[in-house]
C-alpha cells in the first residue's frame, strides 16, 4: 500500500472514530434547562417519595379473665363469662366488668346478675391470700337472696383471678360488713369460694 493511500485511510478512520464518539457522548450544557412536566418520568415529581417502613408485632398487652354471672336457666347457678382486659388487669377493673353485667348475647342465653349497675368498686386490696373489696353504699342496698347471689358472684370472680383459696372481706364505704354465704349464715369474712360450692360454714 502506497504512502498517500495509507495516510488517506488513516485520516478517514480518525474521522469515523470521532463521529462515533460524538454520537455516544453525553450531551452537556453550560446552564440548566427546564423540562416540561409531561417529559418527566412518572413519580419523580412527587414531593413525598415513597418510604418503606417495617411494623414489628407488639407484645401481647391483653389478658382473658373470668367474671361470674347467674344462669337463670339452671337455678341461678354461678356461671363464668370471659372478659378481655388490658394488662396488668387490676382486680378493680375485673370487678368493674362484673358489675357492668352480662352482654346482650349473654343475656340471650340466660345469664343475669344480682349486682345493680349503680354499685361501684371503690378499691380492691390484696394482702397474702385475703382480698378486701370496698363497695359504695349501693352494694348494701341489695336485699333478700340477691345478696347471697351477689356475694357469690364477687367471691367467685376474685377466686378466678387470685386463686381458689382466696378469701374476700367485704366493705361498704370503708366499713367492714357481714355477708351471707350459701347456707344463709351471715359471716364477717373472709368469705371463701368453697362456702358457696358446698354450703359449708
Amino acid at each position: 500500500m502506497s504512502g498517500p493511500l495509507r495516510r488517506s485511510l488513516g485520516v478517514l478512520g480518525a474521522a469515523v472514530v470521532a463521529l462515533l464518539g460524538a454520537g455516544c457522548a453525553i450531551p452537556t450544557q453550560s446552564s440548566p434547562v427546564s423540562i416540561a412536566p409531561s417529559k418527566v418520568p412518572f413519580g419523580l415529581l412527587n414531593p413525598h417519595p415513597p418510604t418503606t417502613t417495617t411494623t414489628l408485632p407488639k407484645p401481647s398487652s391483653l389478658v382473658s379473665v373470668k367474671v361470674f354471672f347467674l344462669n337463670s336457666n339452671a337455678n341461678n347457678q354461678l356461671t363464668p363469662a370471659t372478659r378481655v382486659l388490658s394488662l396488668p388487669a387490676p382486680l378493680t377493673a375485673i370487678l368493674s366488668d362484673l358489675i357492668a353485667g352480662p352482654s346482650s348475647t349473654e343475656q340471650n342465653i340466660g345469664l343475669v346478675t344480682a349486682i345493680p349497675n349503680d354499685v361501684i368498686v371503690l378499691s380492691a386490696t390484696t394482702s397474702g391470700n385475703i382480698v378486701t373489696v370496698n363497695f359504695n353504699g349501693a352494694f348494701g342496698s341489695i336485699t333478700g337472696t340477691a345478696t347471697e347471689e351477689a356475694v357469690g358472684q364477687v367471691v367467685s370472680t376474685v377466686a378466678a383471678a387470685n386463686g381458689f383459696g382466696t378469701g374476700v372481706i367485704f366493705q361498704i364505704d370503708g366499713v367492714p360488713t357481714s355477708v351471707p354465704i350459701a347456707n344463709g349464715s351471715q359471716v364477717p369474712g373472709p368469705v371463701y369460694l368453697y362456702q358457696f360450692l358446698n354450703g359449708a360454714p
